[in-house]
């Protein structure tokens, strides 16, 4: 974030809360000029500080409201077996966040089906049928406490 000013942090800070703001509207928040606004947002998304644009939805009213944490240990640690079983992770539409941990487990997964079926049609049918996966530990979240996107850059 060396290359980052205060105006640049406000403008992610006020684009992490509402993506639909428009320059207009940054520009009056910051005190600036159109333009100066609009480039500055070019470059952070040029420079990949903005990834993408998104709407956030709510996973009960679109049916995917059972949020299942469940960690994963390889039968085998080849490079191969790795690269083959993260790009199958990353085809399987029920994953939400998949990350490679150091540890005793190799890989956590955040997955979000309807409910208890769905999910064991999904380890059943998708999950182990991927190669080299030899432990599988699942955790069902019953209440989210806190769940957020925008990052802290303070």
């Amino acid at each position: 974030m060396k290359e980052l000013d205060q105006t640049d942090l406000k403008i992610l800070a006020f684009l992490q809360k509402d993506a639909r703001m428009t320059n207009k509207e940054l520009a009056a928040r910051l005190d600036l000029s159109i333009t100066p606004v609009f480039e500055r947002i070019k470059k952070l998304e040029r420079k990949g500080y903005i990834q993408k644009y998104t709407a956030v939805l709510d996973a009960e009213k679109v049916n995917r409201g059972l949020i299942v944490f469940l960690t994963i240990r390889m039968a085998q640690h080849r490079k191969d077996l790795i690269q083959k079983l993260e790009e199958m992770v990353k085809n399987l539409p029920e994953i939400m966040e998949c990350y490679h941990l150091a540890g005793e487990d190799d890989y956590l997964l955040k997955v979000m089906v309807k409910d208890m079926q769905a999910y064991q049609q999904f380890v059943v049918n998708k999950l182990i049928s991927i190669e080299n996966v030899g432990h599988v530990n699942s955790h069902f979240v019953m209440s989210v406490v806190k769940s957020e996107t925008e990052l802290f850059l303070g």
